[in-house]
């Protein structure tokens, strides 16, 4: 044992940081997580409004996987104890996709089913997508392999020729129906940059995590597994300070030594994980100048894309709206580059995805009604000019052109509209401490795939380890297994 107060600091309780300290914790590290905030989660939480519980930000869930053919998050949640605890809601369809006046095409959670599906609807190219989706399945088993440290030279080519390319690229030379490429791409609202900037690798790697383990749900939303977390990390003698925030990592000899709270406090411990942004992490250094590394790192990134989200309590069923799928993707037209160059503005949003939480419930809606979120991405930047005086006009202003688009396809949803809340980037930047409200973290672009970057692997400064979507991939399943697996690589090098 150390001599320090604990064996591990967390900052931050976001997905990353629980799953790190559980880890730590439960394997023995005397372990102390910080947060903020009153709970647990991060973007993983849940508030309410009336009668309706809201979900944060939990759109589908990838990593779960069916009993019996589990993906990476069962085995995690088992590992801390909790799968048991946890009830998970199946979704048979991936997205219903819609253009108005173009097409209208609900995909199966399925391959078969998907490739039928997309043939009935643009005739003429089962054997194309059948092809498009070998290559999906075969680019994806590599990219996996290489991320487990397979050696290059034993990895099929086919990642190293088609991994970075745009995706875009990749389906113009499967497809020439412009309506089918932008059903197949529907996802790069999920990932944050158009087709022709998302990496092919990128686009593959989260339509092969839904086709093949299916998009969930959990009742009790996402706040119901950070809950089931903290848990775990308490019932293994794990120390939480909530309504805590922290000032300043501690150095000494040129090795981070522990953190100083906003109360003024010095904890110290071996080692110090941070769930925080990179410029928050790197700028707390205390006795300690950002080494000349980072500091070039961090001026060659730009920081990603934030939210603009509408939480709705509709006094109808989802029925009654219309929603058969539990996600709907709606947009203007077929011009993602144009509809990617609108978040930096806030002119009416072109694009939106549309989650319906009671399709498949999840238990935060009273019966008879159902809990809906708009969202559309959108650079914090786009807020910038507004006045504080004018904020609520603006953003009531905009949310009614996330409305005016969800009618295209729920006509009168306005008139059902019980308990609203919104969000803009200005709202993540506030509530995450995220420069710029960024979602996750820095722009999601090739220059910031695992083939380049790896924050995770390489903090600069010993006992600091970083954990969360600034480090890696963006998103819950990544930054959920990032915490353990920092955790993990922590323990290994204690024990070495």
């Amino acid at each position: 044992m150390s001599g320090a107060d604990f064996d591990a600091v967390v900052i931050g309780a976001g997905n990353a940081g629980l799953t790190a300290a559980a880890t730590l914790q439960r394997a023995g590290a005397r372990t102390l997580l910080v947060e903020r905030h009153s709970v647990p989660g991060g973007c993983a939480t849940s508030f309410r409004r009336g009668r309706f519980e809201f979900e944060v930000a939990l759109h589908q869930l990838s990593g779960i996987g069916a009993e019996g053919q589990a993906f990476t998050l069962r085995p995690l949640f088992d590992e801390l104890g909790i799968g048991d605890r946890l009830t998970w809601v199946g979704e048979p369809d991936l997205y219903r996709t819609v253009v108005p006046g173009s097409f209208d095409v609900t995909l199966p959670a399925d391959w078969e089913g998907a490739t039928a599906t997309l043939d009935a609807h643009f005739p003429g190219n089962h054997a194309r997508l059948e092809r498009f989706f070998a290559l999906v399945r075969d680019l994806t088993f590599w990219q996996i392999a290489a991320m487990r440290g397979t050696p290059a030279d034993q990895v099929d080519e086919l990642l190293f020729r088609h991994g970075l390319r745009p995706a875009r690229d990749v389906l113009d030379e499967h497809f020439e129906d412009e309506r089918l490429k932008a059903v197949l791409a529907s996802y790069w609202g999920y990932l944050g940059q158009p087709p022709s900037r998302l990496p092919f690798q990128d686009l593959a790697l989260v339509l092969f995590a839904y086709l093949e383990f299916k998009p969930w749900h959990l009742r009790g939303g996402s706040q119901a597994m950070s809950g089931a977390i903290l848990d775990a990390f308490l019932e293994a003698g794990g120390d939480v300070r909530f309504h805590t925030a922290v000032d300043a990592i501690l150095t000494r000899g040129g090795k981070a030594v522990g953190v100083r709270l906003d109360d003024g406090q010095e904890v110290s411990a071996t080692d110090v994980v941070s769930n925080a942004s990179l410029p928050l992490t790197y700028g707390m250094l205390d006795g300690l100048d950002i080494p000349g590394a980072v500091r070039t790192d961090l001026a060659s990134r730009r920081i990603g894309v934030s939210g603009f989200v509408l939480h709705m309590g509709l006094d109808a069923t989802p029925a009654e709206l219309g929603f058969t799928a539990s996600t709907t993707f709606v947009n203007t037209d077929l011009d993602a580059d144009r509809t990617s160059a609108s978040w930096r503005t806030r002119e009416p949003a072109r694009g939106i995805c549309v989650t319906s939480y009671d399709v498949e419930p999840i238990g935060f809606a009273p019966r008879g009604a159902t809990h809906v979120s708009l969202m559309t991405l959108q650079y914090g930047s786009a807020w910038d000019d507004v006045e504080p005086a004018a904020y609520a006009r603006e953003k009531f202003a905009y949310a009614e052109t996330l409305l005016d688009l969800v009618e295209t396809v729920t006509p009168g949803i306005r008139g059902v509209i019980e308990e609203v809340d919104v969000a803009t980037p200005l709202t993540m930047s506030r509530y995450l401490g995220h420069p710029g409200g960024a979602i996750y973290g820095y722009d999601q672009d090739a220059t910031e795939s695992w083939q380049f970057r790896d924050s995770e692997l390489h903090p600069h400064v010993p006992g600091l380890h970083l954990a969360g979507s600034w480090s890696g991939m963006g998103g819950f399943q990544p930054t959920l297994e990032a915490g353990a697996r920092v955790a993990r690589r922590l323990l290994r090098s204690r024990t070495a």
